[in-house]
């Protein structure tokens, strides 16, 4: 017998109700309705043993109410996403009186996590700020990169936003407002760090990060709406091997937004940066993108002015699924970093 995937047998509804039916268990799901959560910040909120938090974040997730998710050596928790035990669990949250003496406490503990995280976000954009602001001056403005960014994705509303390479969060910070869901990827936990400080402060609530491997994404295959990967193919020994994995995320119809930088003789980029490829060629990536079995739509160059002293051109490739909805989606198994 099968059943809907919109609807539930009665055990696991049954599993799902009493995992929300007690007060500690309640409070947490209130606050991973706000924000994702490791064991310790909870413990900090609730004032609470870390075995008792832990016992009951562990209840959560067996009842499909919560998500666990490994980054390094840390776990993080956030409300489950896309089953119907998610939707029960946004249900009850939606029930909870916001004024209630306890649960304000709570949020007020909350607040104060969001701001040490913010803080030290805002510390290692300091300590960086130095490096990051030389790359830039070597190329045209951040804000008409971004502006021809968000022409070529125009503003259709998005299902799901996967940034590869997420970084510090600026990607999802640009473009999660007009998603269902964003998620961001990167491979250095202390980067998704810093990105989770940013979006914290800008409010972003619909997205997740998670930390992976460009090359093994931690994301189902045939999901997304949309896959950017800004400024990311330099750094890597196989372009083409990370492009063909984001090609793989995509939805049927899908969009793969490609920014790096055109090819140049800076080698101090290699050197002091890590950069291992001086930029790319619009023929090099078209033809990654085609071996992905994605077409391209849009290529375009954004080169300095001579008066600005840049010396770097960034290119943009914009490439589709070639498939429709009505075709079918081959079924592929994945597992979550």
């Amino acid at each position: 017998m099968t059943h809907s995937p919109r609807l539930l047998p009665l055990e696991p509804a049954l599993a799902a109700l009493n995992a929300a039916g007690e007060e500690t268990r309640l409070r947490l799901l209130g606050l991973l309705a706000e924000t994702e959560l490791t064991v310790s910040e909870a413990v900090a909120i609730l004032g609470q043993s870390q075995p008792r938090v832990s016992r009951h974040l562990k209840l959560l997730v067996e009842a499909g109410l919560v998500e666990r998710r490994r980054e390094g050596a840390w776990a993080f928790f956030r409300l489950a996403c896309a089953d119907v035990q998610g939707e029960i669990a946004r249900s009850v949250v939606s029930w909870l009186d916001p004024l209630d003496p306890r649960l304000a406490g709570d949020r007020a503990r909350l607040a104060e996590v969001r701001q040490a995280r913010a803080e030290a976000a805002a510390r290692y954009f300091a300590e960086h700020a130095r490096e990051w602001d030389a790359i830039r001056s070597l190329h045209v403005p951040e804000a008409q990169v971004e502006a021809a960014m968000r022409e070529a994705v125009g503003e259709t509303p998005l299902r799901r936003l996967l940034d590869l390479g997420a970084g510090a969060g600026r990607m999802l910070e640009l473009f999660a407002p007009q998603a269902e869901q964003a998620i961001g990827v990167d491979l250095s936990s202390a980067m998704l760090a810093v990105a989770r400080g940013r979006l914290e402060k800008a409010g972003a609530r619909n997205v997740q990060l998670r930390q992976g491997d460009m090359y093994a994404l931690p994301v189902e295959r045939n999901s997304c709406d949309l896959v950017i990967v800004h400024q990311v193919l330099h750094y890597l020994d196989d372009p083409g091997r990370a492009l063909r994995e984001a090609a793989r995320a995509l939805a049927p119809g899908g969009r793969l937004l490609v920014v790096d930088f055109a090819p140049h003789q800076e080698e101090t980029l290699r050197d002091a940066h890590a950069h291992r490829r001086l930029g790319f060629s619009a023929p090099e990536i078209s033809a990654l993108l085609e071996q992905a079995g994605l077409d391209v739509v849009a290529q375009k160059d954004l080169a300095p002015r001579a008066e600005d002293g840049g010396k770097l051109t960034v290119s943009l490739w914009l490439a589709r699924d070639p498939r429709v909805i009505a075709d079918p989606i081959p079924h592929a198994s994945y597992e979550t970093a």
